[in-house]
């Protein structure tokens, strides 16, 4: 017979976040950049009282539980009022990527049956354009002051300020049940429709928790934590979520996320210790911080996920900055958190080409995700860190299937595991490190070569500012890669000199066969190079 525990069963949900951040960090900062009123300065005790106002507000519009309630905003207070009025009053906050192209959109929010949208002014005119094809929205919020109001041709437009100022700041609010919806997040659709992940507020609370664990974010009060991934997309990794947890300092960029600029004087002005975002932003971020001689006194971290990160980035950002840069690996149906490299005791002194290796990778896994790796009949493949396989995870953040979808089976497999769509080897610490997506694997001979690795040896060449690889068809081989670089500025990269810098560090046959000069490389809504696009672009060329 079963003997039960006699402990509280107590539901884990967001709004016990919003309570207990409330409770004990109530004038704890949030500091955001805002487009109508500049730099805003406000407390989690603020944020909270708004956040009654905005559920109060959300109820006069008729949003019920369940619905979904869609925003196309930049990370600011506004937003982040939004993602707990929204989710803790029982609807869903349905987070669009502004981004995405606006057929994308259309087929997200009409899929979401979106009842109201809350939008930044400056999409204000993209949602224009998309309105008449949004039958199931009832009402608009433009997310600014009164003052600062856009002239616009949309029906049912409110003023948030407006909406929000007239309520109550105490509300009533429901007891959910942990499993209830919290929010939507759609992905990229690369691959075809965008599919939509929907969270609850228990995978929500247990991601933000690990997420301020030791081997993880490390995430405490004493931090100032700004994150340049944005909030519409995957919940800014969670940090929305984790921060009040850990009674942390938040630093919101507003629309101004990939400005090198603005990022080194909001993380010296506010004194940012800890800031998370792609690889891209940390090159715009680097390149002003070389250009005026300027640096980042606070940051003594960074994560960087989104797509692999260079070791020269690393490198810059720890040489000339005193900066320790973690690798981190997820996805929207991972919430996003799957993996973080947090080096294990010991390794600190290891041959720097061996620790550069381990640092390189993406990382372990946090108590409450597990992961292997499977060949093409879906065996287990060992964790030597040389085999490699499909990457597949599965966890209590781990999606189990899509929004509006009733089958799974293309994605998860008879025990429940989530195939990632990811090329990965797992070594024997546990350490993943992705080598590929599936799609953009290059299979030279039968053998698998990996774009990215070669993409993080091609940007460590001083000439080279940006690069990608794709295959090329080739008679003999099947595919060879092709490596297309970005210049560094004031350089030319010598094709002879960039690729000779692949030698002893790869296979030989691992090098690419030629290389080609760009002035940019297409990204894809998320910020990640578009593999699918470059294809497109050198479908005619062939190498024999």
């Amino acid at each position: 017979m079963t003997v039960h525990g006699k402990m509280m069963a107590a539901p884990l949900t967001i709004t016990e976040i919003m309570r207990f951040a409330d409770r004990l960090y109530r004038d704890t900062e949030v500091i955001s950049v805002t487009m109508d009123e500049g730099v805003h300065r406000s407390t989690y005790g603020e944020i909270f009282d708004r956040a009654n106002c905005v559920a109060h507000a959300l109820s006069s519009l008729g949003v019920e539980l369940g619905d979904r309630v869609a925003t196309l905003a930049w990370n600011d207070h506004r937003h982040l009022e939004l993602y707990y009025g929204v989710s803790c009053s029982g609807a869903v906050i349905h987070t669009v990527n502004p981004r995405l192209f606006p057929e994308q959109l259309v087929y997200i929010m009409n899929h979401a049956e979106d009842r109201v949208v809350f939008i930044d002014p400056m999409f204000i005119p993209l949602v224009e354009g998309l309105a008449d094809r949004l039958p199931s929205v009832t009402a608009y919020v433009a997310l600014t002051s009164r003052g600062a109001m856009p002239e616009s041709g949309l029906s049912n437009l409110y003023c948030y300020e407006d909406l929000v100022g007239q309520e109550s700041s105490a509300y009533p609010w429901p007891d959910l049940e942990e499993k209830t919806a919290s929010a939507l997040c759609y992905t990229s659709g690369t691959t075809g429709d965008p599919k939509g992940v929907l969270y609850d507020h228990r995978s929500t609370v247990l991601h933000a928790y690990a997420s301020c664990m030791p081997n993880v974010l490390r995430l405490s009060h004493s931090d100032v934590v700004l994150p340049v991934v944005p909030m519409f997309h995957v919940n800014a990794w969670g940090i929305p979520y984790a921060c009040p947890i850990a009674g942390a300092k938040l630093v919101l960029p507003g629309p101004k996320m990939a400005d090198g600029e603005t990022l080194q004087s909001l993380i010296a002005d506010e004194g940012v210790t800890l800031a998370l975002g792609v690889p891209t932003v940390w090159i715009a971020l680097l390149a002003h911080l070389r250009e005026t001689g300027k640096t980042v006194e606070t940051l003594n971290r960074t994560v960087v996920g989104g797509s692999a990160c260079p070791l020269s980035i690393m490198q810059e950002f720890e040489e000339r900055h005193g900066v320790y840069t973690h690798h981190a690996w997820g996805m929207t149906e991972v919430s996003p958190l799957g993996t973080v490299n947090q080096l294990l005791p010991g390794m600190e002194g290891l041959d720097p080409v061996e620790l550069n290796k381990v640092r390189a990778k993406q990382g372990r896994t946090p108590f409450g995700v597990d992961m292997k790796i499977c060949d093409d009949d879906g065996n287990d493949l060992p964790r030597d860190g040389k085999a490699f396989g499909d990457l597949k995870v599965r966890g209590w953040w781990v999606a189990d299937g899509y929004f509006g979808e009733v089958e799974n089976t293309d994605t998860h497999d008879e025990d429940g595991w989530f195939s990632t769509g990811d090329v990965a080897t797992i070594d024997q610490d546990g350490y993943l490190s992705i080598t590929d997506r599936t799609k953009d694997v290059i299979k030279s001979g039968g053998e698998w070569i990996s774009s990215i690795e070669l993409e993080n040896l091609a940007v460590a060449h001083p000439d080279v500012e940006e690069a990608a690889v794709v295959g090329i068809k080739d008679a003999k081989w099947g595919e060879r890669p092709l490596l297309l670089v970005v210049p560094a500025e004031g350089c030319t990269p010598d094709e002879a000199s960039v690729l000779a810098s692949f030698k002893g560090k790869v296979a030989d046959w691992w090098i690419p066969d030629a290389m080609a000069l760009v002035d940019e490389i297409p990204h894809t809504a998320t910020g990640k190079i578009s593999k699918k696009t470059l294809r497109e672009q050198f479908a005619d060329r062939t190498f024999s």
